[in-house]
């Protein structure tokens, strides 16, 4: 019997370009995933149109209606918890996580930062590249921990930093990295390859002692 494909929640807050870039990978079958709900914190999120147009459920938990993380996030779990996902993909949701959410689905969070990480964790990471006269740039894909982008990086892509680059330019090039690693790192995931054991990514049963280089040549 052919087993079911895995069951996810995508977390965003914005117009989910990382969203769609594994929806389209789904759709090209190089995913076996299910991404049964969509949820955000901003109800004006562009990207709840993409889950509509593929008839997955959203829900919108809007942060302005808690006091505080804590009880915004027990909100976030009950909301969660009935689809039973076996990964929570951060597909662009701005929003710090407590350690009590984080530990729930620990070793099921992966998450897309434009840096590489531990460079530049936080925001407003290009100008910061910029700023420091960075030679080279890129994007990571991590498990989330407690500690803000500081979980174990899987892989890294890397790209230039040109010397007419703007923050926006920076942005646009490291931005068609991220649609080609995160669907990887999330394939890698669904195939029972990538595991957090600990505090370390393994993959293929190897501890990870530094993140995988990105090249158009890994299948």
């Amino acid at each position: 019997m052919t087993p079911s494909p895995t069951r996810a929640i995508a977390m965003i807050s914005g117009r989910g370009s990382n969203l769609q870039a594994i929806l389209d990978a789904i759709t090209e079958k190089n995913l076996y995933l299910d991404i049964c709900a969509v949820v955000t914190n901003r109800c004006n999120a562009l990207g709840l149109t993409l889950a509509k147009k593929k008839s997955i459920s959203t829900h919108c938990v809007d942060n302005k209606d808690y006091a505080d993380r804590e009880s915004y996030d027990r909100a976030l779990l009950a909301t969660m918890e009935p689809y039973h996902a076996e990964l929570i993909i951060m597909a662009g949701f701005i929003r710090i996580l407590t350690p009590a959410f984080i530990q729930h689905y620990r070793g099921k969070i992966l998450n897309i930062h434009p840096s590489l990480l531990p460079k530049y964790r936080g925001l407003n990471t290009h100008q910061r590249a910029l700023d420091n006269r960075e030679s080279e740039h890129g994007a990571s894909v991590h498990f989330v921990t407690a500690e803000l982008d500081g979980g174990p990086v899987i892989i890294q892509s890397r790209v230039p930093v040109l010397n007419n680059d703007s923050a926006d330019s920076l942005s646009k090039r490291i931005l068609q990295q991220e649609h080609k690693i995160y669907p990887l790192a999330i394939k890698w995931f669904t195939q029972g390859r990538l595991k957090m054991i600990g505090s370390c990514a393994y993959l293929d049963g190897k501890a990870l002692q530094k993140p995988y280089e990105f090249n158009e040549t890994i299948a």
